[in-house]
């Protein structure tokens, strides 16, 4: 970790809450960890996430157009939040790399360019500093509109609507090296059985990942289609109330 600056600010907490596999999770779930390859998608599954990413990005394109204009107009007027609505880093779903898009949240000289350069996570730590951010990029987060892109990934196959989160590049491999395996196993998600639980005692516990794998392996499809939906409706909930931070 590095030391506190204005470019390089402590890493946060709440970046990477996941903690490693207790010894009852290794045993309930102990097939999972046997698995070499990762899971295939079930073909209903694909299908679903296909469809609800189309009408996603159907359903959003007049936001977007909104943030394209505001964005343009904050930085006409306020030149220091000027700069690209989107940006990417790289992070890993079912166990491969790849651009996970996003809408910039942050002004130009809080982002390390260097870092940026790489596709590095950490060139956008800052955003967790409140006066780092723009004031388009404090409504987008607040209702978690920066993740819009991310349809577009799931429409791409890097990820699924429901699945344990991606991570970064370094998040994803200390998560490997402290036991934990969903991530390598099933596609990212822009919305997970864990992570829905985002503001509770219960975030950040693998168990709900791990069940969800479960879940993945074992459910007939409509089954798991029920899970999803669960999944789905507690993530609206959550965005609607304008959890974002």
């Amino acid at each position: 970790m590095t030391e506190p600056t204005k470019l390089h600010p402590a890493e946060p907490i709440e970046a990477f809450p996941y903690a490693p596999p207790t010894d009852e999770i290794k045993k309930k779930y102990e097939e999972i960890f046997q698995l070499k390859k990762p899971i295939k998608v079930p073909w209903p599954k694909l299908i679903f996430d296909k469809f609800v990413a189309c009408f996603m990005l159907i359903l959003f394109s007049p936001a977007v157009i909104l943030l394209v204009i505001f964005n343009f107009v904050e930085g006409l007027l306020i030149p220091e939040n000027k700069g690209p609505l989107f940006f990417y880093y790289y992070a890993v779903s079912q166990g491969k790399k790849f651009k996970k898009w996003k809408i910039r949240l942050i002004k130009q000289s809080y982002i390390d360019q260097e870092l940026q350069a790489k596709g590095d996570w950490h060139a956008y730590q800052n955003e967790w500093m409140p006066e780092a951010r723009t004031y388009m990029g404090r409504i987008v987060k607040k209702f978690y509109l920066d993740e819009i892109p991310q349809f577009f990934l799931v429409l791409k196959g890097d990820m699924s609507i429901v699945g344990p989160r991606p991570l970064a590049v370094h998040h994803y491999e200390r998560d490997l090296a402290q036991g934990n395996v969903t991530r390598k196993l099933i596609r990212g998600g822009l919305l997970g059985y864990g992570h829905v639980r985002k503001g509770t005692p219960e975030f950040g516990k693998p168990i709900y990942e791990y069940e969800y794998v479960y879940r993945y392996l074992h459910y007939p499809s409509w089954k798991l289609f029920l899970t999803d939906l669960y999944v789905i409706w507690k993530g609206v909930t959550v965005m609607i109330k304008g959890g974002g931070h």
